[in-house]
């Protein structure tokens, strides 16, 4: 067709003992934003790293406007004029906007000294194209996260991109943020270029673009134009069956208190005081920097505590450290796996067993047969999908390694966990089987508080929901009378926290 960017055809890649990609054909077209689904380890990754030219495929044919080409390095991929913005973000904090646009092509003059008054001006030229409002003086280490990621476009942009591909762009967004990538991505498809759209969040899929691609178990599932489907028939062509119970049902909390936290504040939250029952799952909800993650880390002994209590079946804990909070019989998964939660370059058997070293040493020395098998009875309870307890965490779809995480704080049988973020980057179906997991942790007597930003999940999963603004708890929702427009009410300080004469929605301190 005419109108066809890119075709990737046949497109075949193995790697030792598994085919990531078999058959795959994907087409782009001119000036379109196209969606691509699929779970993790569906062969999203392999296909974009083919076209980035990370990795060559072992069959199969691409052509770009409209004759065959190879791309053998990401290098050939821009000089074809195709782009890519990785999750994890290549920026350099101490570079400014404009050095961070055309780094490795730094306008100089016959002594190698950089032109700033050439590169200012250059960089000036791609900023208004994309209508960014930003200085190419400023450090990229003094702009917000979204703004980082619009630097990252304009370079892709800088080199004359026609087709650039979005990997989980939204991932550590804000809503605000989300918003402007979205005018931002609107902008360049006015302009001609191509968007390859990569998101677990269906929404903004759905939202965005004209065609949408599926893939399965690393083969094409179809392509098919955005308005022919909903949400619900894209994620059971992306998992092979309905996902009606993304949200299982409630269970019946008992008026037993398994943790009760009084007037705790560090010099960060506080002071909060609530109740977490037995046999619910309690959530936090508020705008980012509103004190959910802090709370959290208060609890776990992260942050120092200024005043108040924690008691845990109504005796108060001494907790000074996260070493304290586990030994008292708190697990807490943070937001950011990857960076607090595990170990990546480590196997999962010695993940599984890293909050319960002491249990598993032997006079200096762990022992390798006890490790691994606490770490088989994890992977079954929570069906974590790879080649065995040795195989490297960082080589996980992410929706395992948010199992192993979980299996880690499992092996120490925590009285209560604390969830951050619980779902967050992962595809659809493994986020079914995190909530069914959370409510199978509540239904077995752990107490979990889950802190969320999608207000779907809260809502979903939620007993009950405290809402933070400004580091306090503001107030508290029932399920059952909770929506999104009464969270951002008050998660925004607007809502009448003391007015409300609701028995379930009430101001609290």
């Amino acid at each position: 067709m005419a109108d066809t960017l890119l075709h990737a055809k046949g497109i075949i890649k193995d790697f030792p003992g598994t085919r990531a990609l078999d058959r795959v054909e994907l087409v782009v077209r001119k000036g379109e934003i196209h969606g691509l689904l699929g779970e993790n380890g569906a062969g999203k990754s392999t296909l974009m790293k083919i076209l980035n030219g990370n990795y060559l495929p072992d069959e199969g044919e691409i052509i770009f406007e409209g004759a065959p080409v190879t791309i053998d390095s990401p290098y050939r991929a821009q000089s074809l004029g195709i782009g890519m913005v990785h999750q994890e973000l290549s920026l350099v904090s101490e570079l400014s906007v404009a050095e961070n646009i055309f780094v490795g092509r730094l306008p100089v003059n016959k002594l190698g000294l950089v032109k700033r008054k050439v590169l200012h001006q250059q960089a000036r030229e791609i900023l208004d194209r994309l209508r960014l409002p930003l200085d190419p003086n400023t450090l990229v280490g003094d702009i917000s996260l979204a703004y980082r990621q619009m630097v990252e476009i304009a370079k892709a942009v800088s080199l004359n991109c026609k087709l650039l591909i979005l990997d989980e762009p939204t991932s550590s967004l804000t809503e605000h943020e989300s918003q402007i990538l979205f005018e931002l991505v609107r902008s360049l498809k006015a302009q001609g270029v191509s968007i390859l759209y990569i998101s677990h969040k269906l929404s903004e899929v759905f939202m965005l673009t004209s065609r949408i691609t599926v893939l399965r178990d690393g083969s094409l599932v179809g392509s098919y134009p955005t308005n022919e489907l909903d949400e619900d028939e894209a994620a059971r062509l992306m998992v092979g069956r309905a996902l009606s119970n993304l949200y299982p049902p409630q269970g019946a909390a008992e008026p037993e208190v398994v943790l009760q936290v009084t007037n705790l504040e560090t010099d960060k939250v506080g002071p909060c005081s609530f109740s977490l029952f037995k046999g619910e799952i309690l959530g936090i909800s508020g705008l980012v920097g509103a004190g959910r993650t802090e709370l959290a880390s208060a609890i776990f002994g992260v942050d120092g505590w200024l005043q108040g209590s924690v008691a845990l079946h109504g005796s108060k804990l001494n907790i000074r450290s996260p070493h304290d909070a586990v030994r008292s019989g708190i697990g807490y998964l943070p937001e950011d796996r990857k960076t607090a939660g595990l170990y990546l370059d480590f196997s999962i058997q010695r993940n599984v067993v890293a909050a319960m070293l002491d249990q598993v040493t032997r006079a200096g020395f762990v022992d390798g047969a006890l490790e691994r098998n606490l770490a088989l009875e994890q992977m079954q309870r929570l069906n974590v999908r790879s080649t065995g307890p040795e195989q490297v965490v960082r080589t996980l779809s992410g929706g395992n390694q948010q199992k192993v995480l979980l299996g880690k704080w499992l092996a120490v049988n925590p009285k209560v966990l604390i969830v951050d973020e619980p779902t967050r980057g992962i595809d659809v179906g493994a986020k079914a089987e995190i909530h069914n997991l959370l409510r199978d942790l509540v239904r077995s007597g752990i107490g979990v508080i889950m802190i969320s930003s999608e207000l779907p999940e809260i809502i979903g999963m939620s007993d009950r929901i405290l809402v933070m603004y400004g580091g306090r708890i503001v107030a508290e929702v029932a399920r059952q009378d909770a929506s999104e427009e009464l969270l951002l009410s008050y998660a925004s300080g607007r809502g009448a926290l003391h007015t409300n004469t609701s028995p379930a929605v009430k101001g609290a301190s």
